[in-house]
Order: C-alpha cells, then sequence, then structure tokens
C-alpha cells in the first residue's frame, strides 16, 4: 500500500503544481504544502511494499530445463549475502512468501526456486514442475538436484557476489546437505529443514546423504519436527566440524521451512534459533 499511496500523493502534487498559484485558496494552498510534506517523508523511508516486492525470473537448468524462481533482493549491493530457498516436496516458492521478506529484514538477498519436483503452496504454482512434465522430464527428488546447482551457478554469475547460502526444506534440505558436501567451495553456508535419507527408492544408498555430509565444511545448521530427528540424527552426526548446529523444539513443531510461517504457535522458537545461526553471515 506504501507505493499506491506515494503515487496517489505524487499525483496530486502535480496536479496542484501544474496550476498557477495564483488560483490557489488559502485552503488549497495549505493542502498542496502538505502533500509536499507527505510525499517527502514517504519517499525519504523505503515502504513496506518496496520491501517485500519480488522479481519473477527464469534461468536454464543444467539439462536446459527452464526454471522460474522469485528474487528478493531489497539490497543493491552483490556482496550482501544471498541465501538459496528450495522447496519441499509437492509444493513451490511460494513455502517462502513470509519468509523472504524477515529474510530481507535481517539484511539477506534471497532467491526462491521451483524446483522440478513439486506442485503448488500457498497460491503460488510450480512452474519450473509444469514445464518438466510437458517435456517429460524426470520430476523424482533426485532429479531436482541439478535445478539446485543451476540456481548456484546464477546466483554467483549475476547476483552474489559475497556470501553464499543455501536452505533447504524436506528433501531439498537433504538435497542442499549433499551439494555443501560435493561442491564445498561454492557454498558458504546451509539450513537444512527436515533432511533425512528419502531417497532409497530412487536407486541410491542409505547413506547418500551423509557420505556427502562429511565433507561440508561450512557451517551448516539442522532442524526439524521433534519426531523427525531421528531421520537426519546420523547426517548430522557425519557433518564433521565445529560450526554445524542444530535445533528440536520442546514442543511438537512442523516438517519443513513452514515451521516459520506465523500460522503456527511454535514459529518464534524457530525463529530464534535461525536468526542465531544466520547472525555469523552479517
Amino acid at each position: 500500500t506504501g507505493n499506491k499511496t506515494l503515487q496517489y500523493y505524487s499525483q496530486s502534487l502535480n496536479n496542484s503544481i501544474t496550476r498557477p498559484m495564483t488560483t490557489l485558496s488559502t485552503s488549497q494552498f495549505l493542502k498542496y504544502l502538505q502533500l509536499v510534506a507527505f510525499t517527502f517523508v514517504l519517499s525519504s523511508f523505503p515502504s513496506q511494499a518496496k520491501e517485500n516486492a519480488f522479481q519473477q525470473v527464469t534461468f536454464p537448468s543444467l539439462d536446459g530445463l527452464e526454471i522460474t524462481a522469485d528474487i528478493y533482493a531489497p539490497f543493491d549491493n552483490a556482496s550482501k549475502p544471498f541465501i538459496i530457498l528450495c522447496h519441499q516436496a509437492r509444493w513451490s516458492r511460494g513455502e517462502y512468501r513470509e519468509i523472504a521478506p524477515k529474510l530481507n529484514a535481517l539484511g539477506f538477498n534471497c532467491m526462491a526456486i521451483d524446483q522440478r519436483s513439486g506442485g503448488s503452496v500457498n497460491g503460488v504454482e510450480n512452474k519450473t514442475a509444469i514445464k518438466a512434465k510437458t517435456a517429460d522430464k524426470g520430476q523424482r527428488f533426485v532429479d531436482a538436484e541439478q535445478d539446485i546447482l543451476a540456481a548456484i551457478k546464477y546466483a554467483k554469475n549475476d547476483l552474489a557476489k559475497g556470501k553464499l547460502i543455501l536452505w533447504g526444506s524436506s528433501y531439498s534440505s537433504s538435497l542442499v546437505l549433499r551439494i555443501a558436501g560435493e561442491h564445498a567451495e561454492d557454498i558458504h553456508g546451509t539450513l537444512s529443514f527436515a533432511p533425512g535419507e528419502y531417497f532409497s527408492s530412487q536407486g541410491k544408498s542409505a547413506n547418500w546423504i551423509a557420505k556427502s555430509a562429511k565433507k561440508i565444511q561450512c557451517p551448516t545448521f539442522i532442524t526439524s519436527a521433534k519426531n523427525e530427528a531421528g531421520n537426519w540424527t546420523s547426517i548430522y552426526a557425519a557433518i564433521n566440524t565445529k560450526t554445524k548446529e542444530k535445533f528440536l523444539p520442546t514442543t511438537e513443531g512442523n516438517h519443513g521451512s513452514r515451521a516459520l510461517w506465523k500460522q503456527f504457535d511454535d514459529h518464534t522458537k524457530y525463529w530464534k534459533a535461525t536468526k542465531k545461526f544466520l547472525a555469523q553471515f552479517l
């Protein structure tokens, strides 16, 4: 609403300016001064609408499939820390519509991507998944790894010249841990919301993620719902760094990044742990 309000008052101000000053009554002149002051105040501070704005972009995956993503980048400085946000199964980049602006407020630029394995959430369709289906491309969890790798390449080329952080949810939280291990030179931090060894039915070993996690060198954060800890205990143990952190709520909690959604009573506890971890990158 901030940008619309500014536009309204700017138009009103322009209309007032185009009138000869001699035709303005005292009340009109006072209104004119108020418009000048109000327009100056609104233009001097970033509006909420601007802070929450995002730009939709597309770029190719490693196999040429078009990936759709939303960029939340209020900071023009490319050296600002940059977070790539990956969604959970059957969902889309819409998982981060509430989360990304809050990360902006903390000082991070972000990009939420649609992986080819997904659907829709929060009214946002997964455009990458739709194109993958049309092109008859694989849409398993393992097939989405190349989409995350392509997002890293795109971010490093065009958006992120500083610290690059990977953030995953459910199956993608496992993939970001694998990528952080296999491509350690590209990743400065990883957040993993509800990882696990979810890939046995897709031809991978029962410790596929843990094997790559052994190679992780960057700070790593893992969390999940309370009853999901057993899914990632061995993965966490495999990470051989002193910069790893974990968080489990005393409440039931929630699966994936949606644990941070304000509709859940315990979301503030997840945010507290997340903010503590992210502070080291600022």
